[in-house]
């Protein structure tokens, strides 16, 4: 599988940064307050564009944008494989030029994408447009959920994601979480092997994000296929879920609860579903061995 050229010169725009602020309430610090200097989390719209037309805008921190892009891509079905996309520009967009709030800029990613891949996608937005509105998420019918669920390949080592093999991969977590540690309120998606061996950390304000970025970076190095798993550092949500489905990861394990709705798609997806992750404890979901009817 090729691989997307992409262009150096994105992450112009800093992930973290410092503000003033003034602390109250904290055990030695006057009724006043304390002036001190915080870190925090960027978050900067990034325009999604597709051979030119633009498709999605998505709130995001501002690092690994070709990976994000490529792994959005992957996950909504917009392309079967990393090699329908031929090339990844990123470029900063000033606040003025993309008509925001002084002091907020933007991303712009330009994706080249196959002509199947193009064609499929604007079938599907002039399906979006001629529907009626139910108000529902966003979109504008039942129909526009896309909720089909998509099976994941069986794969004979399922099983070998038990408890302390997701227990051992998500201690391996916090060192790898650096910008999570600075700010706070960023979420992390990583891959471990079946052994629970951690060996790639996305992070962003965005759980979506975060395992966009994964996936992204896992299909440039032609790893999605290998054996292992996803872990977050969130709920477990139906989107988590069929983002993984959709490109064939079969198991997904989470820090916080699921929703009933991810845990039937997991179900239906016949992905192995581990949730309220918290040593010594974990929740088995779904087993990832059989889909669900």
């Amino acid at each position: 599988m090729s691989k997307p050229e992409t262009d150096d010169s994105e992450d112009t725009l800093p992930p973290l940064s410092r503000h003033a602020v003034r602390v109250f309430g904290e055990r030695g610090v006057a009724p006043e307050g304390e002036l001190r200097d915080d870190t925090l989390a960027a978050e900067v719209p990034v325009a999604l564009v597709f051979n030119g037309v633009s498709h999605a805008v998505m709130m995001a921190t501002p690092q690994d944008m070709d990976a994000f892009a490529l792994g959005f891509a992957l996950s909504e079905g917009i392309l079967d494989t990393a090699a329908d996309c031929r090339g990844i520009d990123v470029r900063t967009v000033d606040a003025s030029e993309a008509g925001l709030p002084a002091g907020m800029p933007g991303i712009e990613v330009q994706l080249e994408i196959s002509t199947r891949s193009f064609e499929r996608l604007k079938d599907r937005r002039r399906s979006l447009a001629g529907r009626t509105g139910c108000g529902v998420c966003g979109v504008e019918s039942f129909a526009g959920l896309d909720l089909s669920p998509q099976p994941v390949p069986r794969r004979d080592w399922i099983e070998r994601i038990d408890l302390p093999t997701v227990l051992h991969a998500f201690a391996g977590m916090p060192p790898r979480q650096v910008f999570n540690a600075e700010a706070g309120a960023i979420h992390a998606a990583a891959w471990a092997t079946v052994d629970g061996e951690l060996t790639d950390l996305m992070e962003d304000v965005g759980r979506h994000n975060a395992l966009d970025k994964l996936i992204g970076s896992l299909a440039r190095a032609n790893r999605l296929q290998e054996p292992g798993f996803v872990l977050m550092s969130s709920r477990g949500s139906h989107e988590l879920v069929r983002k993984c489905a959709r490109v064939g990861i079969a198991a997904m394990a989470t820090i916080s609860a699921p929703t009933a709705m991810g845990v039937r798609m997991a179900e239906l997806c016949g992905l192995r579903f581990w949730g309220l992750c918290r040593a010594p404890r974990g929740v088995l979901y779904a087993d990832g061995r059989s889909h669900g009817s």
